[in-house]
């Protein structure tokens, strides 16, 4: 019983090892993402009948004074905030009737009622501080340890790689990448790992010279930080410390902040250039997972400490705010599709033409759903 108890609930086991990280992690991201929709919206004098993080029935929760049921539920895979009006927790249109029955005050702060430009910001605000989540970790992350950086440097060739074949020789040092200047090695492996397959151009000093080759990345099962393989597009060049001549870049707070939107800029187009890839087949299936790789990675996170539980934190947040602006109903960006349409033709989409896209939306979301559920538990 002793040995059960230790595995179930010490820091290895699964309940403090484990669950907790993930809860922590999910819920932190969950929470920011609600509560964009929450302020913008009440910003914008929307009512607001419901804040829950999770779903399914409700473990504890209370109503302020403007309302508002804050509510913890018993499934933790999301959240999300109802609006005055709203008839589910997609803010899908209501119908005419459905609309009808509100009375005249709830339909001055209902949501469905408000200008275009309110529905919009109060949905676009969601990802939105899911971005500024990732950028304020980054900020406190630089300013507290500062950067580790290398130069660009070639320390090693490794034989018969994409580098050795295109001409890549040690010493030679990296200048831009695609046209790209770059100031430090993982500019040069930032620029690389998302492109297997594609021919890029990269400009070399040598001896005091520019010269241009062009290499083709090869993906390559690698390690990662958390000690998970992964496929990384690689040219095969290899860095070191009496080359890459290794310094700690130190921020002010300002400094840092501009560091930290650089950093989730750089995030988000890589999250976007995979996505793109990912739908054509040009990436691997199982770098994308749901709860259970979420779980596992939250646990092997806070095993290295609380600042790669955090770093981990803002990665989700990035993720899941791209995810949730694709033109999908009944997420965010499937939200601001029929918005955008109807500031184009001056009036509402018609309820038929909602429903149509709610539907199919609804089926690709459970298919996408069922496909990284399918990768945790069977696929990869």
């Amino acid at each position: 019983m002793n040995e059960i108890l230790h595995a179930v609930f010490s820091t290895e086991g699964f309940v403090l090892g484990t669950l907790v990280p993930f809860l922590f992690v999910l819920t932190v991201v969950v929470f920011v993402h609600e509560m964009g929709h929450y302020l913008v919206g009440r910003w914008c004098g929307i009512g607001v009948k419901v804040f829950s993080i999770g779903f399914g029935p409700e473990l504890i929760g209370f109503n302020d004074s403007h309302g508002t049921r804050w509510k913890l539920c018993a499934i933790p895979l999301g959240g999300y905030v109802k609006f005055v009006g709203d008839m589910n927790a997609t803010s899908s249109q209501p119908s005419s009737e459905e609309i009808e029955s509100l009375t005249d005050a709830e339909r001055k702060v209902a949501f469905h009622t408000q200008p275009v430009w309110k529905r919009a910001a109060t949905v676009v605000a969601g990802p939105l501080f899911n971005f500024l989540l990732t950028i304020a970790v980054f900020a406190v992350l630089f300013t507290a340890y500062g950067r580790p950086v290398m130069e660009p440097m070639v320390a090693e060739v490794t034989a018969d790689s994409p580098a050795a074949q295109a001409g890549i020789l040690p010493g030679d040092r990296f200048v831009s990448v695609d046209g790209s200047k770059v100031q430090t090695f993982a500019d040069v492996q930032r620029r690389v790992s998302g492109r297997g397959g594609d021919a890029i151009t990269f400009v070399m000093l040598r001896d005091g010279k520019e010269i241009t080759v062009t290499a083709t990345p090869r993906l390559m099962e690698q390690q990662d930080a958390l000690g998970n393989k992964v496929k990384v597009a690689v040219i095969g060049v290899v860095n070191n410390q009496e080359f890459g001549q290794p310094r700690l870049i130190t921020y002010s707070p300002a400094g840092a902040l501009a560091a930290a939107v650089e950093e989730t800029g750089h995030i988000i187009q890589g999250t976007g250039q995979f996505l793109q890839r990912f739908v054509v087949g040009r990436e691997d299936k199982c770098q994308l997972g749901g709860p259970i790789k979420i779980a596992k990675m939250s646990g092997q996170a806070a095993k290295l400490g609380f600042d790669w539980l955090v770093q981990l934190v803002a990665l989700l947040s990035v993720g899941i705010g791209i995810l949730n602006l694709l033109p999908i109903p009944p997420l965010d960006g499937g939200h601001l599709l029929f918005y955008g349409v109807e500031a184009v033709i001056r009036r509402p989409v018609s309820e038929r033409m909602m429903e149509m896209g709610y539907r199919v939306g609804l089926l690709l979301v459970l298919g996408f759903m069922g496909f990284v559920f399918w990768n945790d538990l069977f696929g990869c």
